[in-house]
């Protein structure tokens, strides 16, 4: 386990909270999530801790089939497979 050591000096200030969707859009359009970030700034990510993973074969046509109805919800194919398998799991146990 990699311990990390939280430093104030330098630190990326907040957002305020925005008031509506279209003063955060506008926002978005004019910034980049980057701007802030410069050369001695320290940049940490939070990695999830995952549960344990499966492999499922699946034949060419049911996995297009699968990607299709991923990408018209806006997810991708495996966590769409994922919500699918624990709702089945949900109505039988």
């Amino acid at each position: 386990m990699v311990k990390i050591k939280l430093v104030k000096k330098g630190g990326i200030k907040p957002i305020k909270p925005f008031k509506t969707l279209e003063e955060e859009a506008n926002f978005w359009d004019t910034h980049s999530a980057v701007d802030e970030i410069n050369e001695g700034t320290l940049v940490g990510f939070h990695q999830a801790k995952k549960s344990d993973t499966i492999t499922i074969r699946i034949d060419k046509k049911n996995l297009q089939r699968l990607r299709e109805n991923a990408f018209q919800k806006g997810i991708g194919p495996t966590t769409l497979a994922r919500m699918w398998l624990l709702e089945k799991l949900q109505t039988v146990a």
